[in-house]
């Protein structure tokens, strides 16, 4: 199934009212690392392209870049280890964003039920830990208040070492936003993981949007 590339993915869920980090796109070393200038280091860079689904895996991203020497070396070595059938792709470089806690959201079609919106626990706890609440979509605010209301971690969205609660309606907002894009017929999944909480905001910092037609058309005016 064809994906979108990351930076569409956002652009998609940004549509929708979801929070993502602020990010540029660059086609080589030189254009990463005047970006990185203008977003401000530390800043992460990622090869990012249509065709790659699984980044972490590949070792294509490339964390706490602190300077433009840095980010130099890694938009290189991120290019270089591009392959064919990754087709076209560029180096995306965000801000570092930084959180204790990590959840996941997300959007599927279950062949049972259609399309769900999904929370729960996230990050590299999210399969050990398995703590999801689903809700058949469209969903609307108060149902959306209701799935954080299942999750079993509940102390994971109150105050926690010195960082502010949850902003409760900011992932409400993030539910709706995936609820939303269900009524896209193009739009098979969607998966926000992590989601990183910082200052309180829960943030897409990774996005990966599942297209039935590679994105021509997927949401409003299309996604590419």
């Amino acid at each position: 199934m064809p994906t979108l590339s990351e930076a569409d993915s956002k652009k998609l869920l940004a549509a929708q009212g979801i929070p993502v980090s602020h990010e540029e796109v660059a086609s080589d070393p030189g254009g990463a690392a005047a970006a990185a200038a203008r977003i401000g280091f530390p800043v992460v860079a990622k090869l990012c392209g249509d065709g790659i689904a699984h980044k972490t895996e590949r070792g294509l991203v490339r964390l706490a870049l602190a300077d433009e020497a840095a980010v130099l070396e890694a938009a290189a070595a991120l290019l270089g280890a591009a392959m064919p059938e990754d087709g076209r792709v560029g180096v995306l470089v965000a801000p570092m964003v930084s959180g204790i806690r990590e959840l996941i959201a997300g959007l599927v079609r279950d062949p049972q039920f259609g399309p769900c919106v999904m929370v729960g626990v996230g990050g590299v706890l999210a399969e050990a830990v398995a703590d999801v609440a689903f809700r058949v979509a469209p969903i609307t605010r108060v149902e959306a208040d209701e799935m954080i209301d299942d999750m079993a971690a509940q102390a994971l969205l109150g105050p926690l070492r010195g960082e502010p609660a949850v902003d409760r309606e900011r992932l409400i907002d993030v539910l709706v936003g995936l609820s939303a894009l269900a009524g896209d017929p193009l739009v098979v999944s969607v998966d926000l993981n992590p989601l990183i909480v910082s200052e309180g905001v829960p943030v897409a910092v990774d996005a990966l949007v599942e297209v039935l037609d590679n994105g021509a058309g997927a949401g409003s005016g299309g996604a590419r």
